[in-house]
């Protein structure tokens, strides 16, 4: 499989041309897509103004799936010296902070299409993980938590594999998309 990031803040003018725009990002998931018969996954850039749409225009281009969500643009100021901490400026906001953001796009974007997520951004545990798939995500990414605890995405397994046992859940994929918002109700 091949994961497009088209959406990395770290990097100057690091694909936010594509990540920000539906009409980019369609173009390139497009030419991608002509490029190979392997299965093409597009990272999004949560720094839209509506993430659907950009999900929208990779599904609609021939996107196999979605990663979702890369890091949010933020910033840090050294106050004593009054200048940013890093040398682009702004960069890429990881870590358990974007979690509850995350989830709500990953809700949104399954919400929009028909193709499978990946959810990520904060998973530091099995709870969280299991917020991305009762969300819509297939499937999880562990990232941030390895450069703190190099095992714990074995962990996030692990957590996971008690949950679905102590709840009487034959398979996780029962849970994917299973949240119960009360709409219903």
């Amino acid at each position: 499989a091949i994961e497009l990031n088209v959406s990395c803040p770290n990097v100057e003018q690091g694909g936010m041309i594509f990540g920000n725009d539906a009409a980019a990002l369609a173009e390139v998931t497009r030419a991608c897509r002509r490029a190979t018969r392997l299965p093409l996954w597009v990272k999004l850039s949560p720094n839209v103004t509506d993430i659907t749409e950009t999900a929208r225009a990779a599904e609609g281009e021939g996107a196999d799936g979605l990663s979702l969500v890369n890091t949010f643009l933020g910033m840090a100021v050294d106050v004593d010296r009054r200048r940013p901490v890093l040398t682009r400026v702004s960069g890429g906001l990881s870590g358990p902070a974007i979690r509850p953001m995350a989830v709500w796009l990953t809700w949104q974007v399954a919400q929009a299409v028909k193709i499978p997520l990946i959810g990520m951004g904060g998973i530091v545990e099995a709870r969280d993980a299991l917020e991305f798939i009762l969300a819509g995500a297939s499937a999880v990414q562990v990232g941030t938590a390895n450069f703190i605890r190099p095992d714990a995405a074995l962990g996030v397994v692990r957590g996971l594999e008690s949950y679905l046992e102590k709840h009487g859940i034959a398979s996780i994929t029962e849970l994917i998309g299973a949240l119960d918002t009360g709409a219903s109700r």
